[in-house]
């Protein structure tokens, strides 16, 4: 759960990409450290890395499953899914093995990864994630919903059963920022 300075679903993905520069920096996750790059990243001291810079430390990656590390079967996945409204950019491509590909299906990263492993995926396929998922917000109008104000996203959102499977009705959370990919 985001603490308390987290008031928007915008600084929600601010503060989960915070996360993957205190992962990628210090290897786990550092709270004040995290706290620090949010505030930057909120206040535009700081900002989200480039398409180009990412795409090129991804070509770096060893070919596998960016979900389970096998190297065996691998397909092209779609971190938004096509169903639900994903293109076939490279920003919403990734490699994953056939298991991993078909267990996820159409649901969004979060919702199967779920809160106790959605912090193991890996930094740059995470940070793709959350640039698709802060594009698809910012068209639809919703980037700076309030937690306040979180109900209107709860209305129209495909994953009700998510946030009740994990006690977040109501709470802005990771699931919120899928809450906008059209219904399956």
């Amino acid at each position: 759960m985001p603490p308390p300075m987290v008031r928007t679903v915008h600084e929600e993905i601010l503060y989960e990409y915070a996360k993957l520069i205190s992962r990628s920096s210090h290897g786990g996750l550092e709270r004040g450290f995290i706290t620090d790059r949010f505030k930057k990243l909120r206040d535009g001291e700081i900002s989200i890395s480039g398409t180009i810079r990412e795409w090129e430390r991804e070509q770096e990656l060893p070919r596998q499953c960016v979900f389970c590390g096998s190297a065996n079967d691998l397909t092209t996945d779609h971190l938004i899914p096509k169903s639900r409204g994903g293109d076939d950019s490279a920003d919403n491509l990734v490699l994953a093995c056939k298991q991993c590909n078909s267990a996820r299906g159409d649901k969004g990263v979060f919702e199967w990864l779920g809160l106790e492993r959605k912090d193991s995926l890996h930094r740059l396929v995470a940070g793709k994630y959350l640039k698709q998922l802060l594009k698809i917000h910012e068209s639809a109008g919703t980037l700076y919903t309030a937690k306040s104000d979180i109900g209107h996203l709860c209305a129209s959102c495909p994953l009700p059963e998510v946030c009740e499977r994990w006690d977040t009705v109501g709470k802005l959370t990771c699931f919120c920022l899928e809450s906008v990919l059209p219904r399956r």
